[in-house]
């Protein structure tokens, strides 16, 4: 017979139980006691003292995304549980699998406003998967193992435990032995082998298909199966903002991004196709522009784990619900012998040229800056990301997380996505401002021999900037942060100039010292305000033990180009063409 332990202790253990190696939180009242039995298993679980339990979700988030493992993030109940609801709509939105387990005030005063009392329950059940509270100690070995497995199978997402204190307290003789009993929750992994044979018939007769790969490529671990599958058909391949890295953009099958800010040439690309192959994409306003519009020549196969969102945004003509790498191996199963492929690769052929002549046509240098003449700018922020590019290239081991606006946007574009799945990180559906610092720290956690690299605006760096002191005293050294600091809410900007006669009505940002802040967290700081000076500020940030901070000064008002206006075609982009 086990012995009795505290509700809290049980916590511990059922955490250990599945795999947890780290934790991200801050305590409080009603969480305590479950801080009270961390620590006889301070050796087996690991607690990250975060400075804000934003930056303990994200956190979390960040070392689910760069692992494939559940992120744990923790906060007392009321204003700790709140300060939850952003990592945890962003956990949602990206697929990200998040545990929060969270105090709520004692079962007895429940619902009568007790101090810091919160119904978190009822707050985000709309952005997890699934939620509990919890009021028996009894219910908490099964509730633990049943919430994992909710979030880290099927479309992976957020679950949340909000647990009173006094379950937390009570001391009972734990129950083990339990069987997980979801009747209602089966999903699907192998696709539908008719569904299989109906898009390999369309791709085949295709003269010019497309595949756009998604996070679900990633998530799956696909990466192989979508280069073999390409190959074989020498399909072009396109990958989306959460679909970098899926697929390396040295092949010459890669063609880029597309969407508001992804390349003319793939988005003309997506207007003339005649099949379009999503696998592991949710059709994203951000990559269809108007959805009316979208590929309107195309027959559209569409591969989601999720059912729901297949048809959601799209029309679609070969519907397949199963997970990316299951249906990528079934597809090349049923894959025709080579020399069946003759015609379809010469067709191909002459589509991938077609393709790369509008590529030689439209992506150049002039894309990504004004038409103002670049030779004035003491600090151009393109000539940032090329030296950070060619180090990237040349020293490897290196992840890169970065933060929302212009500056994501420019790292999507103008950085080489060769190093493979789970190296880029980034905030999408819910664009996070402050997302990347606290999510650098996860990742770092995880990766402790690479390092990594945060691009962020210095709005986005603002709001989230005191985890710089919890990576001081969590003692991690990998991280080195780039500042795009244009001295605006950059993207917002960048609408109000050329959609709002440049009012530039609450966008003009004043900031600190960002290099003598760093010093203040005891980080380097470093600033740069002229491209002469890029390269060797990279190279000391390499050569320093310890976290960098780099203020890039970069010309203020730069805007990030292509661009598709908001509820316009992806074939109607902004360009700065000579």
């Amino acid at each position: 017979m086990s012995e009795q332990m505290t509700g809290a202790q049980i916590m511990c253990e059922a955490l250990i139980r599945e795999g947890v190696e780290v934790m991200f939180g801050i305590p409080g009242g009603a969480i305590m006691p479950f801080y009270f039995a961390m620590w006889e298993y301070r050796d087996r679980l690991r607690h990250v003292l975060c400075r804000h339990e934003q930056g303990a979700g994200h956190a979390a988030e960040g070392y689910a995304r760069s692992t494939g493992r559940i992120g744990v993030c923790i906060g007392t109940s009321g204003p700790g549980v709140t300060n939850l609801v952003t990592p945890i709509a962003d956990a949602m939105m990206d697929s990200t699998p998040l545990l929060a387990i969270c105090g709520q005030v004692g079962s007895h005063v429940l619902g009568k406003d007790a101090f810091q009392e919160t119904d978190i329950t009822g707050i985000t059940m709309p952005i997890t998967k699934h939620n509990y509270l919890v009021k028996d100690a009894n219910e908490l070995p099964y509730v633990f193992k049943e919430a994992i497995h909710i979030a880290t199978t099927g479309r992976p997402g957020p679950v949340l435990i909000d647990i009173t204190k006094d379950a937390m307290q009570k001391s009972i003789v734990p129950n083990w032995d339990i069987k997980l009993n979801l009747p209602g929750y089966k999903p699907t992994y192998q696709p539908n082998r008719k569904q299989i044979r109906e898009a390999l018939k369309l791709l085949l007769q295709a003269k010019k298909p497309l595949i756009i790969a998604g996070n679900g490529v990633i998530m799956s671990g696909a990466a192989d199966e979508l280069r073999h599958f390409a190959e074989k058909l020498r399909i072009p391949v396109i990958t989306t903002l959460h679909g970098i890295g899926s697929f390396p953009e040295e092949h010459p099958l890669s063609i880029g991004m597309p969407g508001m800010h992804g390349w003319v040439h793939v988005n003309r690309a997506i207007q003339t196709c005649d099949v379009l192959f999503n696998i592991g994409g949710r059709f994203d306003d951000r990559v269809t522009g108007k959805a009316s519009t979208f590929a309107p020549n195309a027959k559209v196969i569409h591969v989601d784990i999720d059912p729901s969102e297949i048809g959601k945004n799209v029309k679609v003509t070969v519907p397949i619900v199963g997970d990316a790498r299951a249906t990528l191996l079934a597809l090349l199963e049923e894959m025709p012998a080579r020399e069946e492929l003759a015609d379809l690769h010469s067709a191909a052929s002459d589509w991938m040229e077609h393709i790369r002549e509008m590529q030689d046509k439209h992506q150049g240098k002039q894309q990504y800056v004004n038409r103002a003449d670049t030779l004035h700018m003491t600090l151009p922020p393109h000539d940032v990301y090329e030296k950070i590019n060619q180090t990237l290239a040349l020293r490897g081991n290196y992840r890169v997380v970065s933060d929302v606006g212009q500056h994501q946007m420019w790292a999507a574009q103008l950085l080489d996505w060769n190093a493979g799945p789970r190296t880029h990180i980034t905030s999408g559906g819910a664009a996070t401002m402050g997302f990347s610092v606290p999510a650098s720290l996860g990742v770092a956690i995880a990766h402790p021999d690479e390092t990594i690299w945060v691009i962020c605006g210095d709005g986005g760096f603002q709001m989230t900037n005191q985890e710089m002191a919890t990576i001081h005293q969590e003692g991690i050294k990998n991280i080195k942060v780039a500042i795009i600091n244009n001295g605006y809410l950059g993207m917002v900007r960048q609408w109000q100039e050329l959609f709002e006669n440049k009012r530039y009505s609450g966008t003009p940002l004043s900031g600190p010292d960002f290099a003598k802040l760093a010093e203040a967290y005891h980080w380097k700081g470093l600033t740069v305000e002229h491209s002469d000076q890029v390269q060797a500020a990279i190279d000391e940030a390499y050569a320093t033990d310890g976290p960098v901070l780099i203020d890039f000064r970069v010309e203020r008002e730069v805007n990030v180009f292509p661009m598709v206006p908001q509820n316009s075609s992806i074939g109607d982009m902004i360009t700065v063409d000579p």
